[in-house]
């Protein structure tokens, strides 16, 4: 059993909370506040405040959205050294209809930004490259999805991938692509997300591999 942090109490952050909690790790969802209703209807998790949460935890995910993460998370420096930072957001700006539009790091990526502000945090990348329902039911799609890992640090990454498998994602379906660099490969998919969903509404797929 890990200690897992959930920074965000949105649907990735809640959704990621049930799944996690039932494969048996003790997880505690982050919320701006300790009244915070949203993640109060989650039952058999833990809640405190963000802070809190990442002094508290093991591993610390970050899904808060990605356009406010970098701020956030590098006023928890402190909280975060030592740990392993899951960051699974996409940092964008809103497009006219509040899909996602723009990346708000050209050139670069959230992750890498992240790593270089936490210097005594492991970032590891993944996760992003599909809509929230399918982080935590891979099966439901008809054709084999890909969750790519991205970090610099490899034992961050093996322990990032046993989540992997907690939440439902097979050996063969998870491509570690390198270090942290290589997450603005995978933060630059997002650009297609929003032009799927404005033909297909909200139903489940990610962004994979053919072979």
């Amino acid at each position: 059993m890990t200690s897992i942090g959930i920074l965000g109490t949105g649907r990735v952050g809640t959704n990621l909370a049930g799944k996690l909690s039932a494969a048996g790790h003790h997880v505690t969802l982050g919320g701006r506040s300790p009244q915070d209703p949203t993640a109060r209807a989650a039952s058999r998790i833990a809640f405190a405040d963000q802070r809190t949460t990442a002094r508290t935890t093991d591993i610390v995910i970050n899904a808060t959205p990605g356009d406010s993460s970098l701020d956030r998370l590098a006023d928890l420096r402190t909280e975060l050294s030592g740990k392993i930072l899951v960051d699974v957001s996409n940092a964008t700006r809103d497009a006219d209809d509040g899909l996602p539009g723009d990346l708000c790091h050209p050139g670069s990526s959230l992750a890498e930004k992240l790593q270089a502000a936490l210097p005594e945090t492991r970032v590891v990348k993944t996760l992003n490259t599909m809509l929230f329902m399918v982080m935590t039911a891979p099966e439901i799609l008809a054709t084999p999805p890909t969750v790519y890992v991205s970090g610099d640090d490899e034992n961050a990454k093996k322990s990032v991938t046993g989540l992997l498998g907690d939440l439902g994602w097979q050996p063969a379906w998870i491509e570690d692509l390198g270090d942290i660099s290589t997450a603005r490969a995978t933060e630059a998919m997002v650009l297609v997300v929003p032009h799927v969903l404005r033909r297909h509404g909200f139903e489940p797929f990610a962004v994979s591999l053919a072979r």
